[in-house]
């Protein structure tokens, strides 16, 4: 079988900003994932090219967000001055604003757009952007480190061309932003993966919110709760987010697979590995449905460089060595790091702990077999096409 056609969007630009030394939130990861894709061999391959981006322009900007928050936004953008303006969730402590913010904000969301178009237009058959997965931000607020909603304008750019879209998110934190952006409509489902909002940030993502109107039934959430492990989490997304995937039949997938899903991630409670992560990216591929992705979450850099370069191994159908590269190792044990591997174990949750996750997702999975299945699955593939 011939090799698929891959993109990895990449600009030097990437991790050129910050949002503040304490901010958990690196951009510099970015640089230390292309390292380790480069260690393995990974940016030569045949059958990949790495293309560059441009800042989104404004008519994709406002096919989703409120003019007067991008007015702002460029405005504090601009300036070298503090600013906050807490209408728009700018100036708190999760979204810093600092020059060149909308700068750093619309090239990652270019960068989603490039995704999209090469694969929309030029035929590939995936795209990988590590800068995208913005998936916090609102129409009209910034929230989360998200301050340009780049799935939701790339899914809007999508939709107009009368493409009918599955957006998978298996960050940590529930996509909240995108199931706005499409929570009425039946030519965009939405299922979202991640740690339950019953503690957690953004407190949504819950399982009876399922869309209205025509969306009824188009937006999927299945909250996990602490210490949900591998065998968990595949369970979870054999039993709802494969099945429901194959019954919509999209035209395109769109995923955010951030990796603060991870058990060593300092923001989160899941503990998950790259052995779970590794087999939905592998389940996803074999769908061989044209594919998106986009980085997301991970506040363990070691963690996301090692989830993402795992994933376009498999993405390009490269077997990777479970060691590190050692030209890697010497790089980043200067920088403190101890990693020398790539690949962890399956790892299993402490037995009460566990007992607890898994009854937990069994009901939610229940919930949702209960409320989205019947009748829902035998729909997906009748949409309205409005």
């Amino acid at each position: 079988m011939p090799a698929l056609r891959t993109a990895l969007i990449y600009s030097p630009l990437f991790g050129n900003y910050s949002l503040g030394d304490e901010h958990p939130f690196k951009l510099q990861r970015y640089h230390l994932a292309h390292d380790l894709m480069e260690a393995y061999g990974l940016l030569n391959l045949s059958n990949m090219e790495i293309r560059n981006c441009q800042p989104i322009n404004d008519d994709l900007v406002l096919s989703f967000h409120d003019p007067e928050y991008i007015k702002r936004l460029k405005e504090f953008s601009n300036s070298d001055e503090p600013r906050a303006d807490f209408l728009f969730g700018l100036g708190d402590a999760d979204c810093p604003v600092f020059r060149g913010l909308y700068d750093c904000a619309a090239l990652g969301a270019g960068a989603t757009f490039e995704a999209v178009r090469l694969v929309e237009e030029e035929g590939f058959d995936i795209a990988f952007n590590l800068a995208g997965g913005w998936h916090h931000a609102h129409r009209d607020k910034a929230s989360g480190f998200s301050y340009l909603n780049d799935a939701a304008l790339a899914i809007n750019w999508l939709l107009k061309k009368r493409r009918r879209v599955v957006y998978l998110d298996i960050d940590a934190h529930h996509g909240d932003g995108v199931q706005e952006c499409f929570y009425d409509s039946d030519q965009v489902l939405t299922i979202s993966m991640h740690e339950s909002g019953i503690y957690f940030f953004p407190g949504t993502g819950f399982e009876d919110e399922i869309g209205t109107g025509k969306g009824l039934g188009y937006s999927v959430n299945l909250p996990l709760v602490a210490h949900t492990d591998d065998a968990i989490y595949m369970k979870t997304f054999d039993e709802i987010a494969y099945p429901l995937i194959a019954a919509f039949d999209p035209d395109i997938i769109v995923t955010q697979i951030g990796a603060d899903t991870f058990r060593t991630d300092p923001l989160t409670r899941l503990e998950i590995t790259t052995h779970s992560y590794s087999y939905i990216i592998r389940k996803l591929k074999a769908l061989k449905i044209p594919w998106i992705a986009l980085g997301g979450g991970g506040y363990d850099l070691m963690n996301t460089s090692r989830a993402w370069t795992i994933a376009w191994a498999i993405m390009n159908g490269i077997s990777l060595d479970p060691r590190l590269p050692k030209t890697f190792v010497k790089k980043i044990e200067a920088a403190g790091y101890p990693h020398k591997v790539l690949l962890d174990a399956m790892h299993w949750s402490e037995d009460h702990e566990r007992n607890q996750a898994l009854k937990s997702a069994e009901q939610s999975i229940a919930r949702i077999k209960q409320t989205v299945f019947p009748g829902i699955i035998g729909s997906y593939g009748q949409t309205s096409g409005e």
